[in-house]
């Protein structure tokens, strides 16, 4: 026992006495602290050792401590500049050895072929390598990742990387990714399973993705991407629910891929559920005390099927009626109450104003070219002001109306701390505004001819435009240049002038060397009556000289004994327009109106030229569009002189009644030219269509049309039994050159005399 005893305290002893030892061990390492004398920096190639000294957080005549040591080392690996470094410690003198990252030099890519370089080196930026940087190897990694992201986006699950780091002089290292970028993975099949009541063709025909059709190469509808899966399901549910389904979801999505990454599999398993009938909508919280005007704006409609598109509809048309007076975070939650048993529902839409807001600050991005001011006078929302949704929406589309803008977003953001205050950010995506435009026409005395004119809409980022017509054509020669300024006094007054020199042989199939050669000057001025509405006055001074030779038709021989060969003209115009279409270049719905009146009260002639033009578009299905246009022109002389000849309208080819010789329909002279008239009747109405394959892209469509139209002689009645028509297909494509149009018709409706041509296209091109 006494042994145990004297062991137990012997061990009690030595753990007490090493328990001891090791409090003091720390003291016995830690750093006295001591006055610094000096600081050196060794090691620096390309940092300057400035930025080491504005890191570090003592300097000499500190007092130099451990944990100021500790809190250096820190900062400094902060700046991301250094691969290592340590502090040395000598006689008061505080040393910092440092060994610097790399800096990248050049960034390559082999065997990219899918995305432009720059727009690679754009990605990797992001990710934080780019030249001028210093590298690190972990950022390398992140790259080979976000590179392999971009081209699995693109449908290239195959596609490898490997990274090659090159050192060179001067701690610096080149980069090149070796990307081998294989076949593109393409949809194999795509299946719905759980569909009853509509055909899965039906359904699929509705989504982006496809399998493989003959325009895929122009479409890519058959490369998988999340994203566009996404947004077809929200296409499939929008379907079904805006057709009664109120519960229909997706309950699950495969997406399986071949073991060569070469081909894909989607599976959605849908469930339908019950078809609901809308037995009524109710309206809960406060609306402002303006019920029945909100109860207006309700697109639902009791005693037809539950339509998801009808209560967004009546949820935007709220919130924006909201906007309207200053409330910017609006909400209005609809809540459906199902009754099962007879398969009926009726919304209830929650509405909460939340607060009213001013507008502090308009904040624009994106205009590169386009300067500030010309952005901000567009709009109708002004700072310090109740924020407006009508006014927003109205700058929006006025925006958009410019043409100078891909995409215009205005966004509405909070500022902390203020609550009755917001700012409107406003991004914009710039397009080319310059065009360079083609066309080509064939004549069997011409052949082949083109015509060329150059355009900027947006001259300098000032919103002047400045345009210019060149045609060399044999017999048909054109100058033309005409610059406009959108905003020649601050209310939105826009005045145009144009030079035009035109020599021409208008009947080019008699041969002949006659000319009708005229020279004018003109100034026009848009005066804005409403957003919508513009009305147009200008006049011009124009000289026009029929100059003789042979073949010359009768009707310009007689005119100009009459009152010379030289005439000047004094017109002036007043006309007025409204355009509320969806889009310039794909209208989908929407219609144009114009309304025009020409009168030549001095100089040489005496005349009155009227028009007007009405254009409908209307949406028949996501897919297709119903277009109708009519025009109607009417001229006539004044006091006792007739209309002058080279005035009069023409008709026939692209813009009129195709199939038919541009310019050769109406009254012929004694020898049986087509010379035009003072009044001219068309219509046309179109049918437009996707291209088979190329699913719901609207920039390549087919289109059916029907035209009909005439010109009439001063003296002629416009009999509509005397009018040309035909019918006939055409295409139409937003290309990467710009808009082409090609139409091939068949003249229906024709008299002995007239003049066919079957095929007709035009082009422009944009940079």
């Amino acid at each position: 026992m006494k042994s145990k005893s004297t062991l137990f305290l012997f061990f009690k002893t030595f753990l007490a006495l090493a328990l001891f030892t090791t409090s003091l061990i720390p003291q016995a390492w830690a750093l006295d602290s001591f006055k610094i004398e000096d600081i050196r920096v060794e090691g620096l190639q390309r940092v300057e050792p400035g930025t080491v000294f504005a890191t570090i957080p003592f300097r000499v005549g500190d007092t130099y401590t451990e944990e100021k040591g500790t809190q250096a080392i820190r900062s400094l690996f902060g700046l991301g500049l250094f691969k290592d470094l340590r502090i040395d410690i000598k006689e008061s003198v505080v040393t910092i050895a440092i060994e610097e990252r790399p800096i990248i030099a050049n960034l390559d890519f082999v065997g990219a072929k899918e995305f432009d370089k720059d727009a690679l080196r754009k990605s990797l930026r992001e990710v934080g390598l780019a030249e001028g940087r210093p590298f690190d190897k972990s950022l390398a990694d992140k790259a080979e990742q976000e590179l392999k992201r971009q081209y699995i986006n693109k449908s290239l699950y195959g596609a490898e990387v490997i990274t090659t780091i090159t050192p060179i002089e001067r701690n610096r290292v080149n980069l090149t990714f070796s990307v081998t970028e294989g076949d593109v993975a393409k949809i194999k099949e795509m299946r719905i399973v759980g569909a009853q009541t509509f055909s899965e063709s039906t359904l699929l025909g509705q989504l982006d993705l496809s399998t493989p059709t003959w325009l895929s190469w122009y479409t890519k509808s058959d490369r998988y991407s999340q994203a566009k899966l996404n947004a077809d399901i929200e296409v499939l549910k929008s379907y079904y629910q805006s057709r009664g389904f109120l519960e229909f979801k997706v309950n699950s999505t495969q997406v399986a891929i071949s073991p060569n990454k070469q081909k894909i599999t989607i599976t959605l398993n849908v469930s339908e559920g019950e078809r609901f009938v809308v037995s009524g909508v109710k309206l809960e919280g406060y609306f402002l005390g303006r019920d029945d005007e909100f109860k207006a704006l309700i697109a639902v409609k009791p005693g037809e099927p539950y339509n998801i598109n009808q209560v967004t509809q009546t949820i935007k048309a709220f919130t924006d009626f909201y906007g309207n007076f200053g409330y910017a975070f609006a909400r209005v939650e609809p809540r459906p109450e199902i009754d099962r048993q007879t398969n009926r529902v009726v919304i209830v839409l929650q509405g909460d104003p939340s607060r009213r807001v001013y507008v502090r600050k308009i904040n624009i991005s994106g205009n590169a070219k386009t300067r500030d001011e010309i952005v901000r006078r567009e709009f109708r929302q002004m700072e310090s002001a109740w924020y407006d949704g009508y006014r927003i929406k109205l700058s929006k589309d006025r925006l958009k109306r410019l043409g100078f803008f891909k995409e215009v977003e205005v966004d509405t953001k909070e500022i902390p701390g203020v609550p009755d205050q917001v700012d409107l950010a406003v991004t914009l995506t710039e397009k080319p505004t310059g065009s360079l435009q083609l066309g080509a026409g064939y004549s069997t005395a011409e052949k082949v001819f083109l015509t060329f004119g150059i355009q900027q809409d947006n001259v300098f980022g000032t919103g002047n435009f400045v345009g210019t017509q060149i045609s060399t054509s044999k017999y048909n020669q054109i100058f033309q240049i005409n610059t406009t300024d959108p905003y020649v006094t601050e209310d939105g007054v826009s005045r145009s002038l144009n030079y035009y020199h035109r020599s021409t042989i208008p009947y080019v199939d008699q041969g002949g060397n006659y000319r009708l050669i005229t020279d004018g000057v003109g100034i026009r001025y848009g005066v804005p009556f409403a957003e919508l509405d513009t009305v147009f006055l200008g006049t011009a001074a124009e000289q026009t000289q029929i100059k003789p030779g042979s073949n010359i038709p009768a009707a310009y021989l007689d005119f100009a004994e009459r009152f010379g060969y030289t005439t000047v003209s004094v017109p002036m115009t007043v006309g007025w327009a409204r355009d509320n279409r969806d889009s310039l270049l794909t209208p989908n719905s929407g219609y144009f109106m114009r309304l025009n009146s020409e009168v030549g009260a001095l100089g040489d002639t005496r005349y009155t030229r009227t028009g007007g033009q009405f254009q409908q578009y209307i949406p028949i299905t996501k897919q297709y569009t119903f277009a109708f246009n009519t025009e109607l022109d009417l001229g006539e002389g004044l006091q006792g002189r007739p209309f002058p000849v080279f005035k009069n309208y023409t008709s026939g080819g692209l813009g009129s009644v195709r199939g038919f010789t541009a310019g050769t329909l109406g009254p012929r002279d004694v020898t049986g030219l087509s010379v035009g008239g003072p009044k001219k009747f068309t219509v046309n109405t179109e049918l437009l269509a996707p291209m088979p394959g190329a699913g719901n892209d609207k920039s390549l469509r087919l289109y059916a049309f029907f035209d009909m139209g005439n010109v009439y002689g001063e003296t002629e009645k416009m009999d509509f039994s005397l009018l040309r028509s035909s019918v006939g297909v055409g295409l139409s494509w937003i290309s990467p050159m710009g808009p082409l149009r090609l139409a091939i018709a068949n003249p229906e409706r024709y008299f002995p005399g007239d003049r066919m041509q079957k095929i007709q296209f035009q082009i422009g091109t944009s940079f």
